[in-house]
């Protein structure tokens, strides 16, 4: 009889394309990833994965259980979700994924004052995970500077996040400020590496840098933001972190860079489990704290 266990490890494998991004979703070890995939084929007779240039593809076998393997998915999280849902413990863990800038500057202050009231909860932070990780069951509370799109989840806005354009003061002594007007030409630019995180920022940077050249793209708001202090050149960072930054200068602009919204989510049937409830008020409480330093206002900034 085939174990819905060794199913899960073939869907990672199938969606993550790598035994090591398998085993990172799903903390294990990558020889416990290859087990359990060699196990399953074993079982079944037949190869489901095979591998590629750039990782593991399916096979005609494996695209042809991967729908069936994906509703079985669909029903064991629908049992877990239902049993949670009457989870009234006030106490156990409670997982949040986040990436690295919100984790450090809001969910760490909400888990502080967390655990000066609630002593029981132990709280799991997770990175920022590719998927949908609060309909993978990877996550109970989930953080984002972008909406959530998934019908079962429960989202509100807790707070806004400014940005600046900031350059170090070495860079500008060599380059100058740019003329952002006419696409910033003969400037250097660390830029996202993922435009769907921040699209309304992006399409500003994409306008006003259009004709400069960009160095570094990375996901990572502290890389961007080294970067930049070394003088690697400009970038769009959170002002909350970089206005505090004495080696860098915040260029005043034409136009105002948008904020982003923060987004807080849950899936609606984990949203009234006690422990869960206590977490999401105590993250939107730290937010809400902390709205002058996230979301600062200064009309300066924007050049008359």
């Amino acid at each position: 009889m085939l174990d819905w266990d060794d199913l899960r490890f073939f869907l990672a494998v199938a969606r993550h394309r790598t035994l090591a991004a398998a085993a990172r979703h799903l903390q294990v070890t990558q020889t416990t990833v290859s087990r359990r995939l060699t196990s399953l084929q074993a079982k079944m007779g037949v190869r489901l994965l095979q591998r590629e240039s750039d990782g593991y593809g399916l096979t005609l076998a494996g695209e042809s259980i991967r729908p069936h393997v994906e509703r079985l998915e669909a029903e064991a999280l629908l049992v877990e979700r239902t049993v949670a849902g009457h989870d009234m413990r006030p106490d156990g863990l409670v997982r949040v994924t986040g990436s690295q800038l919100l984790t450090s500057h809001v969910l760490a202050p909400g888990f502080a004052l967390l655990h000066a009231r609630h002593q029981g909860i132990l709280i799991e932070s997770l990175p920022d995970l590719p998927d949908e990780p609060l309909v993978t069951r990877d996550a109970e509370i989930a953080l984002r500077l972008r909406r959530f799109d998934h019908p079962d989840l429960v989202v509100r806005s807790i707070g806004n996040v400014a940005f600046g354009l900031y350059g170090a003061m070495s860079y500008l002594a060599r380059y100058g400020e740019p003329d952002l007007e006419s696409g910033s030409p003969g400037h250097l630019f660390v830029a996202p590496l993922d435009s769907r995180s921040l699209v309304s920022q992006t399409a500003w940077l994409t306008e006003n840098a259009r004709r400069a050249h960009v160095v570094l793209r990375a996901d990572s708001y502290e890389t961007q933001h080294w970067t930049v202090s070394v003088g690697g050149g400009l970038a769009m960072l959170p002002r909350f972190r970089a206005d505090a930054e004495a080696a860098l200068q915040r260029i005043e602009t034409p136009t105002p860079i948008p904020s982003a919204e923060i987004w807080l989510g849950v899936h609606s049937e984990n949203r009234h489990v006690p422990r869960v409830r206590v977490v999401l008020d105590c993250i939107a409480e730290a937010a809400r704290a902390r709205a002058a330093i996230l979301n600062p206002v200064d009309p300066i900034a924007i050049r008359a």
